[in-house]
């Protein structure tokens, strides 16, 4: 049997952000695997008491013998936050970048296993090789330092891993894109290209870090009181940008959010930001004139951990904002988190707080290509198949529809657990395997749709009732019946409401033979059906239903 080249989105292809990519090479039956990041994405509220969510690594669990490495394309959280999490269950060792290894290790040092994690720092533009995949780093642009493209490269074909990726001609920290090398892939040959879709509909370019800050200028120029931005963390360009128009308008610059601090001491340790001042601690808030004070904050999305949400509800312990102050948001609104964004700019205004957002000035550019950044990316690869992700199925199709317009012979639409066969032979979708998602709940790691998580959504749609019942050794009960509810009754209906439910269930009792009575568990059963059907015609409600039989 002939080898194969193998990719598997089990994160990420079907959906924005919680990337996990694996390509398998070598015998169909027993292939060798590269796994290309290890991301999460952010719990909304739907289950409650979620708030960080990962792929669901068993698959490549059962194979974890087989499993060569996990490279690390760039430090954003969908890319690499999963690691604290997943790593204990594929045991395997890790490649990234300087900036991206400083971001994991301090991720790792919240773990126990920080010492048993084999770690390989890899020179920008490097090459390296892990198993049987020769890997080469090809420098592109994004809203953070190093991202990376990685080339593939197999006896079968190569593959060109683009991560997340735009064509920014001035990107403020890091190199520019590394076209050239992108040209001399193409003209060796590429296989296949696996390309973010997140702008698919954008048309044009997705803008230069390095248009915002005449924007960002003039706005904080313009504010009399505190100023406050909000964008993302990782975004280094982004808090350059901004501490440089902080400068420029007499502003000393506060950090708010832990997050910030984290990436800061990473980017200045990697030689980021060496022309920024130091940036000052939360507690300066109380001791600067409000005139000078510049917040970058934490929680552009809602977060209600976050630095900002807490602000907005006059909760944070240090920070304070009022009437005449402004809050400049530098970010995009993330698909999913429009509720929680639009409840966080409401206490804002609340507050008096002027908010400035990017339909008011020209403040946010996407770190994602848009799509004539697309159509250059496929002019220079020229590459025999496209398999879109880091998209919705409608980002995904649209790709596919764009990179047949770009000459590709085959654009394969493909979601988590979809298994592609690259070569030999006409590429296609060969088999399906299962994937899904794992919640991080209270301190550990269980399935999005297991037992403890439908319970929960369901007691939180319906209730939760619990019938205690004694009876003696012939079935009869003894005593008055106990319902208790959760979620489901007002206090001026229980007595009313449980007393039909109680008569339900004692009518439900009476009615069964003698052999079922003197079965404990078909007794049970026969009450929280009861109860259950009781409350579904009192209440249209059907709640989780426990019961408490004490036989004496």
């Amino acid at each position: 049997m002939s080898d194969e080249l193998l990719f598997l989105p089990l994160g990420g292809a079907g959906e924005i952000g919680m990337n996990l990519n694996l390509y398998g090479l070598g015998d169909p039956k027993d292939p060798t695997w590269l796994m290309i990041d290890l991301g999460v994405t952010f719990g909304d509220g739907s289950p409650p008491g979620v708030d960080l969510i990962t792929p669901d690594p068993s698959f490549i669990e059962k194979r974890r013998d087989r499993l060569a490495g996990l490279v690390l394309t760039h430090a954003h959280e969908d890319h690499l936050g999963a690691v604290p999490y997943l790593w204990d269950r594929i045991r395997c060792p890790i490649y990234a970048t300087p900036f991206t290894m400083e971001i994991l290790k301090r991720k790792l040092s919240e773990t126990d296993f920080e010492d048993e994690v084999e770690l390989h720092e890899i020179p920008l533009d490097g090459a390296f090789k892990v198993g049987p995949f020769d890997l080469d780093l090809i420098t592109l642009t994004h809203s953070i330092p190093e991202p990376n493209g990685i080339a593939i490269k197999t006896p079968l074909g190569t593959i060109l891993h683009t991560g997340d990726w735009k064509f920014d001609p001035d990107p403020v920290i890091g190199e520019v894109s590394d076209e050239a090398a992108l040209n001399r892939l193409g003209d060796k040959g590429v296989l296949a290209i696996v390309c973010d879709s997140t702008n698919v509909f954008s048309p044009g370019h997705s803008g230069s870090e390095a248009d915002l800050a005449k924007a960002l200028t003039e706005i904080i120029g313009e504010s009399d009181g505190k100023v406050a931005v909000a964008c993302f963390a990782t975004n280094v360009a982004r808090l350059h940008t901004v501490a440089k128009a902080a400068e420029a308008c007499g502003r000393d610059v506060i950090l708010a959010g832990r997050s910030l601090q984290r990436t800061t001491t990473a980017a200045r340790n990697c030689g980021y930001l060496d022309d920024v001042a130091p940036f000052l601690d939360e507690e300066a808030s109380g001791f600067i004139p409000d005139d000078r004070q510049l917040i970058i904050c934490t929680g552009s999305q809602g977060e209600p951990r976050a630095a900002l949400a807490r602000i907005a509800t006059d909760g944070h312990p240090r920070i304070t904002m009022g009437k005449g102050d402004t809050v400049i948001f530098s970010s995009r609104v993330i698909p999913g988190n429009e509720v929680g964004i639009g409840t966080m700019k409401n206490n804002l205004a609340r507050l008096g707080v002027k908010i400035v957002e990017d339909s008011d000035a020209h403040i946010h550019v996407s770190g994602h290509p848009n799509r004539e950044e697309l159509i250059e990316m496929y002019q220079h690869v020229r590459p025999e198949i496209s398999i879109p992700v880091h998209g919705e199925r409608r980002h995904l199709e649209k790709h596919a529809e764009l990179a047949r317009e770009c000459q590709v012979t085959h654009a394969i639409v493909n979601e988590n657990g979809g298994l592609i066969r690259l070569a030999p032979g006409t590429p296609e979708i060969i088999d399906h395997v299962p994937s899904g998602r794992l919640a991080y709940d209270g301190n550990r790691m269980i399935p999005m749709q297991g037992e403890a998580m439908r319970s929960r959504v369901q007691s939180l749609w319906n209730g939760t009732a619990v019938v205690t019942i004694c009876i003696d050794k012939d079935g009869k009960p003894v005593g008055d019946m106990i319902v208790t509810t959760t979620g489901l009754l007002e206090p001026d209906e229980e007595d009313d409401i449980l007393d039909q439910v109680a008569d339900d269930v004692y009518d439900a009792v009476e009615r069964l033979s003698k052999r079922v009575l003197k079965d404990d568990e078909e007794v049970s059963e026969t009450v929280r059906l009861a109860a259950r059907r009781a409350f579904r015609r009192l209440l249209d409600k059907k709640p989780i239903t426990d019961v408490h039989l004490i036989r004496i």
